[in-house]
């Protein structure tokens, strides 16, 4: 990702959640960490905190750089699916999981924006996407 595009999606994180810099850039690192670890491995759930949540979707609604992103590392649409407990959709899968595929695909944890009772009710996987097998779509 370039320099320019990675200042973007922080100063988006910032404009939108009145957030400082390094804050902000914490946030978009472990999203981009996230995202990754989501597109090499569509087959399992993953679900960001809260905190990486934000991250997620200022990217997602910066539409051309995020395609150009899953393009890169995905090959395809990393989908964003918000679960609704009252439409009978799985709950999101436990944070535990995805802080264990992100650190063993080399990624560094920010243990402060990853805290184990701030579950985002999203995911970003084949198994939870609206294209997926299982969602009867």
């Amino acid at each position: 990702m370039s320099t320019e595009v990675w200042n973007r999606e922080v100063r988006l994180i910032m404009r939108d959640h009145a957030l400082e810099r390094d804050l902000a850039e914490r946030i978009f690192g472990q999203t981009v960490a996230y995202l990754v670890v989501s597109a090499e491995r569509p087959d399992t759930r993953r679900g960001p905190s809260s905190a990486v949540d934000l991250g997620v979707h200022s990217f997602v609604l910066d539409s051309i750089n995020y395609m150009a992103f899953c393009d890169q590392h995905a090959g395809r649409y990393i989908h964003h699916v918000p679960h609704l407990p009252d439409e009978g959709t799985q709950a999101p899968p436990a944070l535990r999981d995805t802080v264990e595929a992100i650190r063993a695909s080399g990624f560094e944890i920010d243990p402060e924006l990853w805290a184990m009772n701030q579950a985002a009710d999203c995911s970003q996987c084949h198994a939870g996407c609206t294209d997926s097998p299982n969602s009867g779509k």
